[in-house]
């Protein structure tokens, strides 16, 4: 095959000397980039598919497009690793900015759920085939599909915005809070946060007399308590773990955080701020745990006016109470529903909560379980935001919290419920979501504190969900 194919690239060579300026070169990808697809999991009424783009050429690939079509009753739903434009029943995926240099030899994979029982056809990858011709419609899983019976329940409705959640960060991702402030829990540097964690929420901003702004620096107490930590030394430590993949955003609130946001000028203020702190220690985003209160209409104005300045890569996270995402005309269930279209993830705090009601309305499930976990983060699935938007919150063991501390065995079998719909205590959701974010934790150090349990057992159980 080696001598075969060096027999047509001399042909080619030979014809472009002979056609001269008349001879218009094809893309030096163009011969070996190939792109596969595989169905990862099916459940009858939708399933999730994967293309992997392969270099199988000698030169590097710069930027990529593929298209494929859906037949008519398969529809699109979220997305990952990739951006989107749709035409009728025609999508063209390209890159992110990450993954669009593909060396030789090496691949890129993206990934996507759809709803209906029809397979891509027609592949074409930077304007080719595919390389495979159609892709095969009935390609064995690589997971089984879920336990339960197909759900009966439509699908919502609602269709996805074509963004996907922007950061850069992987499918399924694992979030701790990192202290900026002295306690019980064990003090850490920065870039001493266990690599398990994807996404680290540096707690907190603070607020100051003018309304809407916010101010952040190194606490003093920490400083003390690690033999010295500057302000330099923590905009370093950013740089190191985004060395590492990781991303760092600035949580803004806390129980006693007291940032308001009530008008159009406090709106205005908080983006300025917001911005410059960004740019200043290297934020990848912002993560709003007000705990007192927020007004959804300028809160969503600040965000939206805050993504314009730093651009589409924001990463926009929330930690409401689970009070809080008990209803979509809440403050806070509000706002993530009016800014879905550039929110990230919804972490909700699944924790300190007592006994609350889940999205069936007919029992009230109690904290500390994993009916409660997955009968609250139903509501959140099923009043309009994505699976990929919603996280499920816990405590990282003792210490963390005073009520709604769970073993994180627990959290798995959470998350396995929702995803595959397997592992569920009495409380069966509606359907299953495969594209379930993931889970965060308070806190990274607390979790160092309790031997690293939480993120140890929930980060490679991340790694196995659909």
């Amino acid at each position: 095959m080696k001598r075969s194919r060096t027999l047509v690239l001399s042909l080619v060579t030979a014809l472009a000397a002979t056609l001269g300026a008349a001879w218009v070169a094809l893309p030096a990808y163009a011969a070996g980039a190939t792109a596969s697809f595989v169905k990862t999991a099916d459940w009858g009424s939708g399933w999730e598919g994967k293309y992997t783009i392969t270099n199988g050429g000698t030169s590097t690939i710069n930027g990529w497009s593929l298209a494929f079509d859906l037949p008519s009753g398969t529809t699109l739903g979220s997305y990952w690793d990739a951006l989107l434009n749709s035409a009728g029943q025609r999508h063209t995926f390209t890159n992110r900015s990450w993954n669009g240099t593909i060396a030789p030899g090496a691949t890129v994979s993206f990934g996507f759920l759809a709803s209906g029982s029809g397979s891509p056809s027609g592949c074409q990858l930077n304007g080719a085939s595919c390389g495979g011709g159609t892709p095969p419609t009935t390609p064995p899983p690589t997971t089984p599909p879920p336990t339960t019976p197909p759900p009966t329940t439509p699908p919502p409705t609602t269709p996805p915005p074509t963004n996907p959640p922007t950061g850069e960060l992987p499918k399924h991702l694992l979030t701790g809070y990192w202290h900026n402030f002295d306690n019980p829990a064990v003090e850490l540097r920065l870039r001493d946060v266990p690599t398990e964690y994807d996404l680290v929420a540096v707690a907190f901003a603070e607020a100051t007399s003018t309304p809407g702004a916010l101010t952040f620096g190194i606490d003093p107490g920490l400083a003390a308590s690690l033999g010295g930590y500057t302000d330099a030394d923590f905009t370093n430590d950013v740089r190191t773990l985004h060395s590492r993949g990781k991303r760092v955003i600035l949580s803004v609130g806390g129980e006693t955080g007291r940032v308001t946001v009530n008008d159009a000028a406090s709106a205005t203020v908080f983006a300025d701020t917001a911005a410059a702190l960004i740019a200043r220690y290297g934020f990848d985003g912002i993560d709003i745990d007000l705990e007192n209160g927020l007004n959804p209409t300028y809160m969503a104005q600040a965000l939206r006016a805050l993504r314009a300045k730093v651009g589409s890569s924001l990463i926009i996270a929330m930690a409401p109470q689970t009070i809080d995402m008990q209803n979509p005309a809440g403050g806070y269930f509000k706002l993530a529903l009016d800014i879905k279209d550039i929110l990230t993830v919804v972490n909700t705090q699944f924790y300190n909560s007592g006994a609350m009601l889940g999205c069936d309305q007919n029992a009230a499930y109690g904290q500390g379980t994993v009916n409660f976990i997955v009968a609250l983060a139903c509501i959140q699935l099923e009043a309009g935001l994505r699976p990929d938007q919603v996280g499920l919150g816990l405590p990282a063991g003792p210490g963390a919290a005073g009520g709604g501390i769970v073993a994180p065995s627990v959290v798995n079998a959470a998350l396995d419920c929702l995803a595959r719909g397997t592992n569920c205590g009495s409380f069966r959701p509606p359907r299953t979501y495969p594209g379930i974010r993931g889970a965060m934790t308070w806190s990274v150090n607390w979790d160092v504190s309790n031997g690293n349990t939480f993120a140890r057992t929930v980060a490679p159980h991340l790694d196995t969900l659909p």
